[in-house]
């Protein structure tokens, strides 16, 4: 959905971000597609086991919850992005995005879509369609539409029987002559970088950096169930952690030569204090 939103956008540079927070074990869902519909998303709570409906396929709805928004955020590179929200209502995404279309931007739109999954829980394919009627559109075509499409197999079964897109649209919309004006390939797309994350932690402050280190050290600590386990992975982050500061050989040496939790800390608190604090991120 996010991507198909995002390639409507004409700004080079654009981006589209479309967050849902619907109260269900899902937690926030959050996608960002940039103007050609390249996209990422991550969800709060990944590991939730979904329950099936009476029909057999997954409760989406359930998972996300109606307890909650859906906020479109479309940064144009002015001054202030355009954010628009509206209340969840059902909770499987498709409705809730044709809604949000009707009463935030009074735009006429329906939007299917569909995720095959295999029984080992992989994505065989995944796709949709959105289909919003242009100004001055007759009240037939919008009829026309409008029946095709409640007429129109679930998307799933339409990606099961041929995944490529000008098919499944084409299925969706029998009867209807299509011009198809532009093909573009998609894919996930991520703009993070070393140089960027360390950026950002940099921009934290010495004070932010230290109680983000101290929730994320007690996080590993409760996953791997004990301090002493919690120290190797820690380890591994400070080898990122370690850029931040200017090179002090004693300091980075006691740091990786910790074997003992309460040693760790005491050198923790040492390069925090001591460590002198780099101004720019080395290339």
């Amino acid at each position: 959905a996010a991507s198909m939103m995002g390639n409507a956008l004409k700004e080079e540079a654009a981006s589209l971000t479309l967050q849902i927070k619907g109260g269900g074990p899902l937690g926030t869902l959050l996608a960002v597609s940039d103007h050609q519909g390249n996209v990422r998303g991550t969800v709060e709570h990944p590991a939730v086991d979904i329950p099936l409906r009476e029909d057999g396929k997954l409760d989406v709805g359930e998972a996300v919850g109606n307890r909650g928004t859906l906020t479109v955020i479309r940064d144009l590179r002015m001054k202030e992005p355009y954010v628009g929200s509206v209340g969840l209502l059902w909770g499987e995404i498709a409705e809730d995005i044709a809604l949000y279309f009707v009463e935030s931007e009074q735009i006429p739109t329906a939007c299917g879509l569909g995720v095959l999954v295999d029984r080992d829980q992989s994505v065989l394919s995944a796709g949709g369609y959105l289909v919003q009627l242009l100004p001055g559109a007759g009240e037939e075509t919008a009829e026309r539409l409008e029946a095709s499409l409640r007429a129109a197999k679930p998307v799933t079964e339409l990606l099961r029987a041929d995944p490529d897109p000008e098919a499944l649209l084409r299925a969706a919309l029998p009867g209807l002559e299509l011009e198809i004006l532009e093909k573009r390939p998609i894919e996930y797309r991520c703009e993070c970088s070393r140089e960027r994350m360390e950026r950002a932690l940099i921009s934290l402050g010495r004070e932010e950096l230290r109680d983000f280190h101290d929730e994320l050290y007690q996080s590993c600590c409760e996953a791997f169930h004990s301090e002493r386990n919690a120290l190797r992975p820690m380890k591994e982050i400070w080898f990122y952690l370690l850029n931040l500061f200017e090179e002090d050989p004693a300091l980075t040496r006691a740091l990786r030569r910790c074997t003992d939790p309460a040693e760790y800390r005491l050198t923790v608190g040492r390069l925090f204090r001591e460590g002198k604090w780099r101004r720019e991120v080395r290339s």
